[in-house]
This record gives structure tokens, C-alpha cells and sequence, in this order.
């Protein structure tokens, strides 16, 4: 049963490092035409557009490093557990900090 748990969270971990390749061109892409929505609206054609573009970007590189950063927790956390032995493998308590 425990085993299962830790292959779950292995999995959970994967699920959430997939998500980059839609995440990262998705928040580009939001910038953008949020962008070009207020330059068509404001008449300030291509400043907002610009703008916005590059809020897009810089979203989705914190996306992208928080995403690796939490992975890489995860992994660091799944190995000392290995090297302690399977009475220390999670229990599934819920002690998880997602929300």
C-alpha cells in the first residue's frame, strides 16, 4: 500500500512537470492578446501589445521555475525517504502542501 502511495506521488510529480509545455506558451500567449485587446481598445498600437507580450513571458519563466523547483523538492524529499527505508514512506496523511 505504501508503495502504491510513493508510485502515486512519482506520478503526481510527472503529471505536474507535463503541464510546462502547455503552461509556458499559454501565458504568452494571454499576455499578447490581452495586449492587443487594449491597444485596439486605447489606440496605442504596438506598445501595449509589446508590454504585455513580455509580462506574458516573464509569467510563464516563474511558472516554469516554480514548477522545477517544486519537482526537484519532491524528488530530493521521494530519495532521503529511499535511503531511510519503506517504514518512513508516506502514509498518505495529507500532509501534502497543495491546495
Amino acid at each position: 500500500m505504501k508503495n502504491r502511495r510513493r508510485l502515486l506521488r512519482q506520478a503526481r510529480t510527472w503529471a505536474d512537470l507535463s503541464i510546462i509545455g502547455i503552461q509556458f506558451p499559454v501565458a504568452i500567449a494571454i499576455g499578447f492578446f490581452w495586449g492587443r485587446w487594449l491597444d485596439r481598445n486605447l489606440g496605442t498600437w504596438p506598445y501595449l501589445t509589446a508590454v504585455f507580450s513580455l509580462f506574458g513571458i516573464v509569467a510563464g519563466f516563474i511558472n516554469l521555475f516554480r514548477i522545477t523547483a517544486k519537482a526537484a523538492r519532491d524528488e530530493e524529499e521521494l530519495a532521503a525517504q529511499n535511503e531511510r527505508g519503506p517504514e518512513s514512506w508516506d502514509d498518505g496523511d495529507g500532509g501534502d502542501d497543495r491546495s
